[in-house]
């Protein structure tokens, strides 16, 4: 999908390039700092680093990943250069349970 919209110079909005923002790490994964998400007593202290978001969600189940990617061009390349999908390197709802997305729709979510 990247090198389509890479060689289609297809715009995107910048939330999908690299940024300096306010994040806190759980489970590995790095939540934005937010009134909006509720902090649990194993996360991290908040601390700003350069991310990107390889897929764009609610910010309580969504997470960043830590990139230098400032182009498109670099995010094809750091995408090409991984070895884990878009979904579980950001998804947070397939860390807690494997029905946890199914659970939020039973909840209204949806």
């Amino acid at each position: 999908m990247w090198q389509y919209i890479l060689e289609e110079e297809i715009e995107v909005p910048s939330i999908y390039l690299a940024h300096e923002r306010e994040v806190f790490k759980r489970d590995g994964m790095l939540y934005a700092a937010s009134e909006f998400v509720t902090r649990d007593d194993g996360d991290s202290d908040p601390f700003t680093t350069s991310v990107r978001y390889r897929t764009v969600g609610d910010m309580s189940c969504t997470g960043a990943v830590a990139s230098a990617a400032t182009t498109l061009d670099e995010v094809v390349a750091e995408i090409a250069a991984t070895n884990i999908t878009e979904r579980g390197e950001t998804r947070a709802d397939d860390r807690v349970t494997e029905a946890a997305m199914e659970d939020r729709k039973v909840a209204g979510y949806f």
